[in-house]
């Protein structure tokens, strides 16, 4: 059975939705404003991080390192920060990583100011202040639904889009402008300094009320393993997730070599390199104005692969640039394809999540670009020392186009218009022994009696339930026919313990609901019986007896 109605398909003719409509809410408006602070900051950093790796070791795979120690802790540590963006209270939890990475960005700007920094340095710092954005990304991305409503979601996540690139335009070119009259330790000060703009908002900012009874909060390594679970069993996140390595992997390319760009090719100073990233920002802020009118004349689908088409021109337009005008071109390509990508499938992520797992899944898209990006700029890097930059870029350009065609098959954002909000309607369970939260596993068997006839289509229809209880919690699941008595089926599932499985209570959407009451229309009269048994273990006093 096909439940039609448990996912409309996103229709291509969606009103516009303009970027602008966050900024009704008064507590997006602050937390955006000193993100985009901070981000300027974070900006003027990696163009001075950057411009001085060239400084300090020309080899283009050496300068590479420096994106791929950018991205390689967030490849490595976004899982575990979502689940602790799941599991903690997020504004403490941002409060402090903030106030950690300001201690680690004073330190490396008092490196550079003292004339100690090396290369082996650079990097350590690099990889310790991106370890710091690895940790706060998710709770970031997920306090978004926090501070605007459902419908606003959309709009917001364009405008943090739009706020992200609006650093990007301002901060590498104030970067190189810095550099060029304050000295080359100025950025790095900086970046620290406006890391007190979000710790303000933060403190600020007071989260809405959370509805519901509250359970404990989950251990990490639970927390973990029930988010991998998720991820593997929710179709419309592994889409998402393939689509972006088919992005990433590639678009890298010019991210990790347009120091060498500026610096060799076209034989520029740092003042040129922050204008080809301030380019790439200006480029993405004019792509937002315009990504509404894109996103309801092409679909996500289509506007991603528009957005790989503009980097793979970036790519091979820089692989022939020896002028900064035609640089500047490449990079504002660059930028109206990046956001055009990068906001797309973004969108696809938030809404193919329900709430109780948001950071998580979001950690596992954080983790899966950055390991593109990480794996890609080592390689382009590797390509262009050994073969030359022009070829690495056309390289990188080639592997874009086919990038397309082979993720094509999955699809972005189909699940919008899917109502992932708690559904509730699960009865407590009715307990006549002691059930302590910790105590389990717990198997929760369900009978069916089926009608004769509609015994194939209810067991199609029982493989999406299956997937359903996966993604909520379960570890095992199964459905068993009696052999001595037609139409009597017995679902079976599996969760670690009774405290996960009340959690699974809360966890059931009513997108879940939807398919749960039309496995119930199978049934002939009764309804369906559910049966909850725990792990028996012989009570303290009994084991203290034995022996």
């Amino acid at each position: 059975m096909s439940l039609p109605d448990a996912k409309p398909a996103p229709s291509s003719a969606a009103p516009h939705v303009s970027p602008w409509i966050a900024f009704r809410h008064s507590a997006f408006v602050v937390i955006w404003t000193a993100t985009v602070v901070a981000n300027v900051g974070t900006w003027m950093y990696n163009a001075a991080s950057g411009w001085l790796m060239t400084s300090l070791a020309a080899d283009p795979f050496t300068v590479s390192m420096v994106q791929v120690a950018s991205s390689l802790p967030m490849f490595l540590f976004a899982l575990p920060a979502g689940a602790l963006a799941d599991t903690v209270d997020k504004r403490r939890f941002l409060i402090g990583s903030e106030i950690v990475l300001t201690v680690f960005a004073a330190a490396s700007a008092a490196l550079v100011w003292l004339d100690l920094m090396n290369p082996s340095i650079l990097l350590v710092f690099t990889f310790l202040l991106g370890a710091g954005s690895a940790f706060t990304a998710p709770a970031w991305q997920s306090i978004v639904p926090l501070l605007v409503p459902k419908q606003d979601l959309a709009a917001a996540v364009t405008s943090n889009g739009v706020g992200v690139n609006i650093s990007r335009a301002i901060g590498p070119a104030l970067g190189g402008v810095v550099i060029g009259g304050l000295g080359i330790a100025a950025p790095f000060w900086i970046n620290a300094l406006s890391n007190f703009a979000v710790i303000g908002a933060l403190l600020w900012w007071r989260a809405p009320a959370s509805q519901g009874d509250r359970l404990p909060p989950e251990r990490l390594t639970g927390a973990l393993v029930v988010g991998f679970r998720h991820v593997r069993f929710n179709p419309d996140l592994r889409a998402t997730l393939v689509r972006a390595v088919g992005f990433f992997f590639f678009g890298s390319a010019y991210w990790a070599l347009l120091p060498l760009v500026s610096r060799n090719q076209i034989a520029g100073g740092p003042e040129l390199y922050g204008l080809l990233l301030g380019a790439i920002g200006i480029g993405a802020v004019v792509g937002a104005f315009i990504l509404p009118t894109l996103k309801g004349a092409l679909g996500p689908d289509r506007l991603v692969a528009a957005g790989s088409v503009g980097t793979a021109l970036t790519l091979i337009l820089l692989g022939i640039a020896r002028h900064p005008a035609l640089g500047i071109a490449a990079c504002l390509i660059a930028g109206i394809s990046w956001i055009a990508v990068l906001a797309s499938l973004n969108v696809s992520v938030q809404i193919s999540l329900p709430d109780w797992v948001r950071g998580r899944g979001l950690a596992m898209f954080v983790t899966v670009f950055f390991g593109a990006m990480t794996a890609g700029s080592a390689l382009w890097g590797q390509l262009a020392s050994s073969l030359g930059l022009p070829e690495a870029h056309f390289i990188a350009a080639t592997g874009a186009l086919l990038g397309i065609a082979l993720t094509w098959r999955w699809k972005l954002q189909s699940g919008a218009g899917v109502d992932l909000a708690p559904s509730m309607h699960w009865p407590a369970p009715v307990l006549a022994i002691d059930a302590e939260a910790d105590r389990g596993p717990v198997l929760v068997t369900v009978e069916y009696r089926i009608e004769p006839e509609k015994r194939d289509a209810f067991l199609v229809a029982a493989r999406d339930l299956g997937r359903q209880r996966r993604r909520d919690g379960a570890y095992a699941w199964d459905v068993f026919e009696d052999a001595a008595d037609g139409g009597r089926f017995l679902e079976t599932f599996m969760v670690a313990s009774w405290l996960e499985h009340l959690r699974q209570h809360q966890r059931v959407t009513n997108a879940d609901r939807i398919v749960q009451d039309a496995i119930r229309e199978f049934g002939a009269t009764t309804e369906p019986k559910v049966t909850h048994f725990i792990a028996a273990q012989p009570s303290s006093t009994a084991s203290g007896s034995i022996g």
